[in-house]
């Protein structure tokens, strides 16, 4: 995960789950069917997982609930410990998407709302990584925001801004959100099949799978 975006958590720590609730009226489109979005997640997984950007624990609790073996990797300090309070006996890890020691070999990699932290190259190393640690067969399951192209992701912030929505502005200009063609090159370049559900306006379940 982007290091670079570690602290603004310590201000979201507090308010995240309000606002994937639908009590950010800037964000709620961005949250839109969030739980089905999660449960979207976790129904593809199979263990042992590893969670990426755990945050709050909202997908762990999803995914412990059918019987998988996790463990969490969370940059944020913070974070790590409103999970850990949250969920007792969870095994979760200072790491991020590219730099995570977890002691298990994966069946599936998961994420929610994190995986726009990497630039597109730190994206292709990533699928790279997971390719390396997977087996064949083996899941990538990500939920993130993704455009169908630039001007696509132009006409958004332009829509946006004139809801005078300042915060989420500056978030969709300042990380890395790219668009399906680029994600779906790095992850077939990867060794990858893949298959993109649109879940909301801001959001895509991305379904890769190892060859």
């Amino acid at each position: 995960m982007g290091r670079e975006f570690v602290e603004i958590f310590d201000e979201w720590v507090h308010t995240y789950d309000d606002s994937v609730n639908g009590k950010d009226v800037e964000y709620k489109d961005v949250f839109v069917k969030y739980n089905e979005i999660l449960q979207a997640v976790a129904d593809v997984a199979t263990g042992p997982v590893v969670e990426f950007g755990v945050g709050t624990g909202n997908l762990t609790e999803k995914l412990l609930s059918r019987g998988l073996k996790v463990v969490g990797v969370e940059p944020n300090r913070a974070m790590r410990e409103v999970t850990a309070e949250k969920i007792a006996d969870l095994t979760l890890i200072d790491g991020d998407f590219l730099e995570f020691k977890v002691g298990i070999t994966p069946q599936s990699f998961v994420s929610s709302y994190a995986f726009h932290h990497l630039t597109d190259v730190e994206k292709a190393r990533a699928f790279q990584i997971y390719a390396e640690q997977l087996p064949t067969g083996g899941k990538v399951i990500f939920a993130d925001t993704l455009f169908d192209s630039e001007m696509a992701k132009q006409e958004i912030i332009a829509f946006e801004q004139k809801r005078g929505h300042a915060n989420l502005v500056e978030d969709l200009n300042r990380e890395y959100y790219t668009t399906v063609p680029v994600m779906e090159k790095l992850i077939t370049d990867a060794g990858f099949t893949v298959e993109f559900s649109k879940m909301n306006n801001y959001v895509f379940l991305i379904d890769a799978t190892k060859k």
